[in-house]
């Protein structure tokens, strides 16, 4: 008898459960451990404390990230930049294939020509800026301050996984910049009163237009909620599915013989992530930056 996919997903699954229980009743537990908190992986403490009129400025991990992040897409831009005249070699092979995603498919496939021209950079920036933030954030860094390891009697912070794009204000901060600017762009094309026209379809006219510009206006306040819910959701539970089968459920059940079955888990969720996510979100989000900036100047909606 032939499985589908979906009854094979079923039964590694079952199958994985029912040797988890096993190993639990075969090995015994060592005791819940109380002082294990997983979320401490992301909470942000101050390493530096800087308060501005009662806004806290201070300089944390999340801050560390972003710095990291700016630096890689600073470099990357300004080596593009400088070689893209020279004789190709592999490297720059795989530059320029990344700039042929950035410029034709994502910029130049949501965007008429001379739009595309105008804010190719910005999206450009954008996706870059979004995939180092991603792949950093799967580099084990010595960030973790809450749990130090000593070293010749000198107390470093001990390695842990974080992306700052796992942070909902990051995402936001983003996205809210991506926000403004395409109705700032939408304005500068139309006017104020043209640009708010062209949210309801060509054709409907009278009392119809109302419901129907009322849903538009919702749909861009949404359009904040989406974009950057979406990127940061993913990132999240990514890291979450590396740390708890990394060791996290191992040291919560304290069944040392999960490790088994959790670490090879891990492994292919660490892949999975960097490979494709981290990757797929930076491209989704600056897709549909494109697109909302392309719609904004489009002579009908």
């Amino acid at each position: 008898m032939t499985l589908s996919r979906r009854q094979k997903g079923l039964l590694i699954a079952f199958v994985a459960i029912g040797l988890m229980i096993l190993l639990g009743v075969i090995f015994g537990s060592s005791g819940k451990n109380e002082e294990f908190q997983p979320q401490n992986e992301f909470k942000l403490d101050p390493w530096i404390e800087i308060k501005i009129g009662g806004i806290d400025m201070s300089i944390n991990k999340a801050v560390l990230y972003l710095a990291l992040a700016t630096a890689a897409t600073i470099f990357t831009l300004r080596w593009i930049a400088s070689r893209m005249q020279e004789r190709p070699n592999r490297v720059q092979t795989a530059v320029e294939a990344a700039y042929s995603l950035m410029k034709d498919n994502i910029a130049g496939g949501n965007m008429d020509r001379k739009t595309a021209t105008k804010w190719f950079s910005f999206i450009g920036t954008l996706f870059l800026f979004i995939w180092f933030s991603n792949i950093i954030g799967y580099l084990p860094l010595p960030t973790n301050t809450e749990h130090k390891i000593d070293i010749f009697g000198i107390a470093f912070p001990s390695f842990a996984l974080y992306a700052a794009t796992a942070n909902i204000s990051v995402t936001l901060a983003l996205t809210l910049v991506v926000w403004i600017s395409y109705h700032v762009q939408g304005i500068r094309a139309k006017g104020f009163v043209g640009y708010l026209k062209g949210w309801v379809p060509e054709g409907i006219t009278g009392i119809t237009a109302i419901p129907i510009f009322g849903i538009e206006v919702i749909s861009h306040f949404v359009r904040i909620i989406s974009l950057s819910v979406r990127l940061f959701a993913n990132l999240l539970a990514g890291h979450l599915l590396i740390l708890f089968m990394g060791g996290g459920l191992v040291v919560l059940l304290g069944i040392a013989a999960l490790g088994v079955l959790t670490i090879p888990a891990a492994i292919a969720f660490f892949i999975f992530e960097v490979l494709l996510i981290a990757t797929l979100q930076a491209f989704i989000f600056s897709t549909l930056t494109a697109i909302y900036l392309g719609e904004s100047v489009a002579e009908h909606h």
